[in-house]
């Protein structure tokens, strides 16, 4: 079963396999040390396909994903698994970026490894669409390595296209919104 809180605009969902309440929502300030646990938990396979490359400076990466989620057209969505009324564990994140010279949203997006292909990264996109929609945005794209053969079906799943504009090493992909 799926909880979504107000802030990540979609509706509730059945998730394949997963035990417990799923909930997307904003992150915050008081999520950076819980992000961090959660990027350092990630195998280095999944690590890699998030950010393109190995990264060591996971502290780093989940202080940024937050304060940056406090501009205009930024945010990042953390998915938690809920088993009873305590604090969840994160077990996805996306973050969303607004290019206003390029007039698309980017985004980057990552599910725990034990947690993929069961409907988070999907239910995740949704919300993301939803949330970058009722922004105004038209537009969202992410590029990722050829290699990253799951970030490919998901992105064909969710209705995304191949641009066209990556190169020998990665996929550049897009989507108009409604």
């Amino acid at each position: 079963m799926s909880q979504i809180l107000p802030d990540a605009v979609v509706e509730t969902a059945e998730l394949t396999e997963v035990e417990g309440a799923v909930c997307i929502r904003a992150a915050g300030a008081s999520d950076v040390e819980r992000l961090s646990i959660y990027f350092t938990d990630l195998s280095a396979t999944s690590r890699n396909k998030r950010f393109m490359g190995a990264r060591a400076d996971v502290a780093v990466l989940a202080a940024e994903c937050v304060a940056k989620a406090n501009r205009p057209d930024q945010f990042t969505l953390l998915a938690e698994l809920r088993l009873d009324e305590g604090q969840g564990t994160i077990i996805g994140e996306t973050r969303y970026a607004y290019n206003a010279v390029a007039r698309h949203g980017d985004f980057a997006i990552s599910v725990a490894d034990v947690f993929q292909r069961k409907g988070v990264g999907m239910q995740m996109m949704t919300a993301m669409e939803r949330r970058a929609s009722d922004l105004g945005h038209e537009t969202i794209a992410a590029e990722t390595a050829r290699t990253n053969a799951e970030m490919r079906g998901l992105a064909k799943k969710a209705g995304f296209a191949d641009t066209g504009l990556g190169d020998w090493q990665s996929v550049h992909f897009a989507k108009r919104l409604p």
